[in-house]
This record gives C-alpha cells, structure tokens and sequence, in this order.
C-alpha cells in the first residue's frame, strides 16, 4: 500500500514507501468519535481511546484471499491467531510479475490491535528502513467492520472479504480504492 506524496498521514512508527502509483493511507472507524475520509474510511480523532480487542477477535479472517485491483491480481493471506499475533503476506501481480509485496503482522497493543507491514520489491530488498515498520492502530469495531487507522477489513458473506483503502494522491485528492477477495480453499478440501 503505497504512498506517493512523502509520507503517510496518521500515526506510524516509520515513513511510509511509495507504492508505484497510489499513495496509501488507510484509515477506517465509525461513530462520532471519528471523522469520515471516503465514502467507507474514516480517521481516528485525536484523543479517542482504541477499541478493546483481541487478536482472535479476527481469527474469521485467516486464510488466503484472492482478487482484482491495483490494476492487476491481489492476494492475501492470513495465519489464525497464535503466539499473540496474525501474521500475513500481500502480493500484487500485474501482467504475469510480481510488483510488490507486504509482509503484516496483527499484535495486540494496550487492550487493542495495530496492524504493523513492512513493503518489499519483488527482489525482496525494502522500502521502509531496517528498524522501522508502516502502523495501523485500529480505530473501531463496527458493524462486522474491522476498521484500523488507513485500513478496513470486512468480511463479506462466507467467502468474501472487502478492504478498503482511502488512497493520498500527491495533489492533495483522496480517493477510495476497494479490494474484494474471494476465499481460496486449502489445497485438498472442498470449496
């Protein structure tokens, strides 16, 4: 998830890359407490306290999850819940190559969650520096909704998963960009 305008816009432990085209600032919650982005995103107000939750309260989303944006294939996927944190893995696949990946983790913090990534060519060599990783504190729990600061995750019937991005563009706009996956059965297994 990229970020072409210098730097992302909300709370990170690190600078944000720069995605090829778009420029990437999640930010997602609901209620009074936070400020509509886009249409499904919102920002965190300053001074609201972080939702309670657990890891395990998004064990629904472990699996691998596949589909269309970016412009080219998008896939997702998740490890359940162990050790206090998800792990999970991104990859955008445009015109038979890879272009990027994400490596995530999902960790508790302070009663709450933080969705920590870091981005990596298709070599493997990193965008952000060595110590540093890009930081989702998560900002609501909300109708099924997951929403974290820049990133929302929604399932969507048994097989589907939305995420929603508010995308920074360097003239200032914001813009929406939704990816919607559909579950991938394990190899072996009924769909």
């Amino acid at each position: 998830m990229v970020d072409t305008s210098g730097g992302h816009r909300g709370p990170t432990r690190g600078p944000t890359s720069a995605l090829a085209l778009l420029c990437a600032t999640l930010v997602a919650a609901s209620g009074s407490a936070q400020e509509k982005l886009t249409e499904h995103t919102f920002t965190h107000s300053p001074g609201t306290p972080a939702p309670s939750a657990k890891v395990e309260d998004m064990a629904w989303m472990a699996g691998h999850w596949v589909g269309e944006a970016l412009g080219g294939t998008v896939e997702e996927i998740w490890s359940p819940p162990r050790g206090g944190s998800m792990m999970g893995m991104f990859r955008l696949v445009k015109d038979g190559q890879t272009v990027f990946y994400e490596l995530m983790t999902i960790v508790p913090e302070d009663g709450s969650l933080v969705l920590r990534l870091k981005h990596f060519n298709a070599d493997l060599t990193g965008w952000e520096e060595k110590q540093k990783t890009v930081d989702f504190p998560l900002v609501a729990v909300a109708d099924g909704a997951f929403h974290f600061e820049g990133l929302s995750f929604r399932p969507d019937g048994e097989d589907h998963l939305r995420v929603h991005l508010a995308m920074h563009r360097k003239d200032g706009t914001v813009r929406e960009e939704t990816f919607v996956y559909t579950h991938v059965p394990a190899a072996g297994r009924e769909p």
